[in-house]
């Protein structure tokens, strides 16, 4: 036996009732605006009201779900679990050509579920300037439409869409940063839209990528002191990690684009567990709780201000296709439903 076993053993039954309270509780959101995606591209999920169980039970009080579920929104009702519900990007054409079918969606899937927390409606995911179906093209539109709907219907739901880094260039130093010019053309009436809305930009940032990819050391992709840290010399600002030059980047743009008074919300984030390189339980467990710290007391662009946050994700997810690391950014193991690491978010 391990002296930490022999420890646990000698906890008093106060101490096992304490800790066994912290861990129903320790999903803390109120702070750092953290929120935990739920995707379900995997043949071994717990079922939708177990899903939605699980959140209620770590008191995960925001999540993102990638479309409508019928069983998901049902499990949903009276949860009071904020919900960011996408669009899919197959939705977007039809939504854009017919203001009829966006109210049609948004009737079976917003309307109809009245007792759940709507937070934001996406519309699209990462949509590209010439993505399939030639979604680019219609995303302004099908946003308007969305809006239109639920106006109609009588609901105040923020309307917006997810884009990621792909979007943006000349993101070092981060206040150089700015849409690419095709991502610009057809975003830019999205960000006026946005902003006379005053509705956030959701944006999915990744630094597992940057490290990945080799732009910078495993520990400033970690929020880990490394040679990497910088001061932007356009205005003296001092970044320590990724996570906060991409965003700052996110910001600089947006203000390059008339959208400087829009918020981002950062709809995605995580690290894999296997499968990639760095991809490792060790890593992602510092990289998990490395973000829910640091998101409470906002960026170098945006001081004191917490940045509502959604790591990626609930599951494992075995269906998911293209890169294996895809399929391990999960916090729990679908068949067991146990944590995959210690999250502490207290």
């Amino acid at each position: 036996m391990k002296m930490s076993e022999v420890r646990m053993l000698a906890l008093s039954p106060m101490l096992l009732l304490l800790l066994s309270l912290l861990m129903a509780s320790f999903f803390d959101t109120t702070a750092g605006q953290i929120g935990v995606c739920y995707g379900e591209y995997g043949n071994n999920l717990p079922s939708n009201s177990e899903a939605v169980a699980m959140y209620k039970q770590y008191n995960i009080r925001r999540m993102r779900m990638y479309g409508p579920n019928p069983n998901a929104l049902d499990a949903l009702r009276g949860s009071g679990i904020e919900l960011i519900l996408d669009v899919p990007n197959g939705d977007l054409q039809r939504i854009a050509d017919s203001k009829t079918e966006a109210s049609t969606w948004v009737r079976d899937n917003v309307q109809k579920y009245n007792d759940v927390s709507f937070k934001y409606i996406s519309v699209g995911n990462e949509v590209m300037p010439r993505g399939p179906g030639g979604a680019g093209t219609v995303l302004f539109q099908a946003m308007q439409n969305i809006d239109k709907a639920l106006s109609e219907a009588g609901l105040s739901i923020p309307v917006s869409t997810t884009t990621y880094m792909g979007a943006f260039t000349d993101t070092y130093p981060p206040s150089r940063g700015r849409f690419s010019d095709e991502y610009r053309n057809f975003l830019q009436p999205v960000i006026g839209f946005l902003v006379s809305k005053r509705s956030p930009l959701l944006v999915n940032i990744y630094t597992y990528f940057g490290y990945k990819n080799g732009d910078v050391s495993l520990e400033f992709a970690l929020f880990k002191p490394s040679n990497n840290e910088f001061n932007d010399p356009n205005n003296q600002l001092r970044y320590q990690n990724l996570f906060d030059a991409n965003l700052d980047s996110v910001y600089a743009a947006l203000e390059k684009s008339g959208g400087g008074s829009l918020e981002v919300v950062v709809s995605e984030s995580g690290w894999p567990t296997q499968g990639g390189p760095g991809a490792s339980v060790g890593n992602a467990e510092a990289y998990i709780n490395n973000l829910i710290q640091h998101v409470k007391s906002g960026s170098p662009r945006r001081p004191g201000k917490a940045i509502e946050t959604y790591i990626f994700a609930m599951f494992d997810e075995n269906e998911k296709p293209n890169d294996e690391t895809e399929r391990y950014f999960g916090l729990f193991l679908p068949t067991t439903r146990q944590l995959k690491y210690g999250v502490n978010f207290n």
